[in-house]
C-alpha cells in the first residue's frame, strides 16, 4: 500500500489532505506539533483536530509528533518509510503575516528550513514521490496594490477590461516590493521547492494559496480571516477591521477543493511547476462584504470596530487567476462558493466555538 506523507496534519490542509486520502485507500502518516498552538494561544490549538482524524482513521492514519525543522527525525521517518512514499504533502507553517514580525528567526527556521527538511528527507529516501507543497500569496508582495483600483462602494475591484481582471497570475514579480517576514520566508521555501523540480528532476509541485479556509480551521485573530470572522459573528466577540475602509478584497477557497488540486498533481505530476490557488471570481469577497454575509449566515450582528492602520504589505485586492492550473488539469471543478463555503463552517463548528466560549467565561 502507498503512503502519503503530511505535514501539518491536523491544521487546515493538512487534516483535509488526511481525510481526503485516508478515505481513498492510502496509509497516511502525519507530522504535527501543534505548533499553532505556540504561534496564537491554546484556542488555536489543533489537538481537537488531531483526535478527530485519529477517531476516524484508527488503521490508516499515523501520528508522528515531530517539528519539520528537526532534520534527523524527518529523515528518519522517511527512511523508515522508504518508498512507498508515494505523495508528500507539506503544509506545516508559521502561517501568520503578522506573528512572523515577532519572532523571525522562528518564523524563518519552520518555514524554510523545515521545507529544506523535508524535502531532503523525500530526495534520499522517496525521490519519486510527488511532493505538493502550500505557498501563498504573500511571496508576490504588495506589487497587487499597485495594480489600477477602482473604490466601489463595498470594495476595490479591477476595471473588467483589465488583463488581471480574472485574478493575478503566476507571471506577477516575486521580488521588489514588501512582503512581510512572514512573505519573505515563504518564498524561500517556494523558489526551494521548485529548485527541487528543476535540479532534481524530482515531481514537486508549489500552490500559491489565497485565502486558505474551511471547517477545519481553528482561526485566530492572527491567521484565519474568514474562520475568525465567522467565529467572532457567532459568539459575539468583538473584531477589528485593519485599514483599506474595510474594502480589501480576498478570495477564498475550501481546503476540499485546493486537496483535490492536490490529488490532480499526485495523478499526473510534473516537476518542479507553480500554480496559484485561491477561490477565484467564484468565490471572493471584500471585509465589508464578508462581515455582511457572516452576519446572514450567523443570524445576529458582529461587533466591529475600524481602524485606518493596515498591515504592513497587505493586498488591497487579490484574486486569483488559476487558468494556468486548469489547463494543465482540465478535469478540476471547483465545488465550493463562499456561501456554502461559510454555511458549512458554521454548521460544523457553532457548537464548538459557543463551548468554547462558556469555558473561558467560566474561568
Amino acid at each position: 500500500m502507498s503512503v502519503v506523507v503530511v505535514t501539518g496534519s491536523a491544521g487546515l490542509i493538512g487534516s483535509e489532505s488526511v481525510a481526503y486520502f485516508a478515505e481513498r485507500g492510502h496509509e497516511v502518516v502525519g507530522i504535527d506539533n501543534d505548533f499553532r498552538r505556540r504561534f496564537f494561544g491554546p484556542d488555536a490549538s489543533t489537538e481537537w483536530n488531531r483526535l478527530s482524524l485519529q477517531a476516524r482513521f484508527p488503521k490508516q492514519y499515523t501520528h508522528v509528533d515531530a517539528d519539520v525543522r528537526d532534520a534527523a527525525a524527518i529523515d528518519a521517518l522517511f527512511a523508515r518509510l522508504g518508498k512507498r512514499v508515494a505523495l508528500v504533502i507539506h503544509a506545516a507553517a508559521q502561517p501568520s503575516h503578522d506573528w512572523a514580525a515577532t519572532d523571525p528567526h522562528t518564523d524563518f527556521t519552520v518555514n524554510a528550513n523545515g521545507t529544506l527538511c523535508v524535502l531532503e528527507a523525500a530526495r534520499n529516501h522517496a525521490p519519486s514521490a510527488v511532493f505538493v507543497f502550500t505557498s501563498t500569496n504573500k511571496v508576490y508582495g504588495d506589487a497587487p496594490n499597485e495594480l489600477p483600483l477602482v473604490e466601489l462602494e463595498s470594495r476595490w475591484e479591477i476595471a473588467r477590461d483589465h488583463p488581471y481582471w480574472e485574478g493575478i497570475d503566476e507571471n506577477l514579480r516575486i521580488d521588489r516590493s514588501t512582503h512581510s517576514i512572514f512573505g519573505a520566508s515563504k518564498i524561500a521555501a517556494d523558489v526551494l521547492v521548485q529548485e527541487y523540480g528543476r535540479y532534481f528532476s524530482m515531481p514537486t509541485a508549489v500552490f500559491r494559496g489565497g485565502c486558505l479556509t474551511g471547517p477545519n480551521h481553528s482561526g485566530t485573530k492572527l491567521h484565519g480571516f474568514l474562520a475568525y470572522l465567522l467565529k467572532c459573528t457567532a459568539i459575539g466577540s468583538p473584531y477589528t477591521v485593519l485599514g483599506y475602509k474595510g474594502k480589501q478584497v480576498r478570495d477564498n477557497i475550501h481546503a476540499h477543493d485546493l486537496v483535490t488540486a492536490f490529488d490532480e498533481v499526485f495523478r499526473a505530476p510534473r516537476c518542479g511547476e507553480v500554480y496559484n490557488a485561491g477561490g477565484t471570481r467564484r468565490s471572493n469577497c471584500s471585509m465589508l462584504e464578508a462581515i455582511a454575509l457572516c452576519e446572514d449566515v450567523a443570524g445576529r450582528k458582529l461587533d466591529w470596530t475600524y481602524t485606518d492602520t493596515n498591515r504592513i504589505g497587505d493586498h488591497i485586492w487579490y484574486i486569483s487567476d488559476m487558468a494556468k492550473f486548469k489547463a494543465h488539469y482540465p478535469g478540476w471543478k471547483q465545488r465550493y462558493d463562499l456561501r456554502g463555503l461559510l454555511e458549512e463552517m458554521y454548521e460544523r463548528n457553532v457548537e464548538r466555538w459557543r463551548a468554547e466560549r462558556d469555558e473561558h467565561a467560566a474561568v
